[in-house]
């Protein structure tokens, strides 16, 4: 029986299509349907339904310590309202997750925010590494609605609507606290944007706020179109107990300087030593669509990849992929070709970020 969000009763009456996901029934797409969803967010502004993601407190006299122990940025740069990126590693430079990090405001206290799949697994994992450290953990994941609202509109719904004035002065990856409210300048879609996170009711009632006035509701279709365009990974696709953040291309995320964190030295050696595998960007010369799965080839016609996830952009009528390759053919320019069910078609190597983000810096 799959899980629901606050939100469930909204998504069924306003006509979305419902879909599993992450152990979750979610709206895939809305009546409007995924294209004027994903125009929507670049061209003015779009509300999500992002109560399935994950809330861990840390808090406690070691709450840097363990929180540096296991994550791969450098929580100690932050100061209270600041955000960073980066992952949890096994010790053999797999992910656990990605994740965000955010330093509250209260003394030794800090927000994780993980993956809606990864919730159960990430806190074990906590639980399981911090014997050491005096620290206590607490899963608030069901007491917490999210919504992210993104667009270039955004700014004024949150502010203007949702009444957070002060998110105006907020720059990329900081948050501020009011009424309870936790509103950070983040999001998933390469555009500027808010994520607010609140007890359940409050979300309710915000997302019915921002419907009425016109705020075009979407769904998790768009939201994949947009962080890939964007060139964001996302967890099982881009990255993986499998897939390492030197693999994916994610090592400005790890900082290797840091005294230690769980999986330092395997991401050091692969540094060292390279890594048979690396995630890349390809445009298919066409106008057909990679799909997730779809072989890779070299021009000998010998499968040498993968692609994790593939659209016709929809900003920039491009047939683009991600593909895991062997890493003798990752760098830009490379030839390849993609198989496209039983055809063939020739692809390029190019950047992964396709599309020019407009986060406010």
């Amino acid at each position: 029986m799959d899980k629901i969000t606050c939100l469930h009763s909204r998504h069924i009456a306003l006509g979305a299509v419902m879909s599993p996901f992450a152990g979750y029934d979610m709206p895939i797409r809305y009546p409007a349907g995924i294209i004027a969803e994903h125009k929507a967010v670049r061209e003015k502004a779009g509300v999500f339904d992002v109560s399935h993601m994950g809330e861990i407190f840390v808090s406690g006299p070691d709450a840097l310590a363990f929180v540096n122990h296991i994550f791969t940025n450098d929580a100690s740069t932050l100061e209270a309202g600041g955000i960073l990126y980066g992952m949890m590693l096994y010790p053999d430079g797999g992910t656990v997750d990605d994740l965000l990090v955010y330093r509250c405001f209260e003394p030794e206290r800090y927000l994780l925010v993980v993956n809606a799949a990864n919730i159960d697994k990430d806190f074990d994992w906590m639980q399981q590494n911090c014997a050491s450290f005096d620290v206590r953990l607490d899963n608030q994941s069901e007491a917490w609605g999210q919504i992210a609202v993104q667009g270039p509109e955004a700014e004024a719904a949150v502010c203007t609507l949702l009444g957070f004035e002060k998110a105006a002065a907020l720059h990329f990856y900081t948050f501020y606290v009011q009424d309870g409210c936790i509103v950070s300048r983040t999001g998933y879609t390469g555009e500027d944007g808010f994520e607010v996170y609140a007890p359940t009711e409050e979300i309710c009632r915000m997302w019915d706020l921002l419907v009425e006035k016109g705020i075009q509701p979407c769904g998790l279709g768009c939201r994949d179109t947009l962080r890939f365009e964007a060139g964001l990974p996302l967890y099982g696709d881009e990255l993986s107990a499998d897939i390492s953040p030197v693999m994916a291309g994610l090592s400005m995320f790890c900082k290797l300087d840091k005294a230690e964190f769980i999986g330092k030295e395997a991401l050091l050696a692969q540094k060292q030593n390279g890594v048979a595998r690396k995630l890349v960007g390809l445009e298919l010369k066409d106008k057909a669509i990679p799909r997730a799965g779809y072989a890779v080839l070299d021009a000998s016609g010998t499968q040498v990849g993968v692609v994790t996830t593939g659209y016709r952009s929809i900003s920039l009528d491009r047939s683009l992929a991600f593909a895991l390759v062997d890493s003798a053919f990752a760098s830009l320019g490379t030839e390849l070709s993609i198989q496209v069910r039983n055809k063939v078609f020739p692809a390029e190597v190019i950047k992964k970020r396709f599309y020019q983000t407009n986060y406010k810096k």
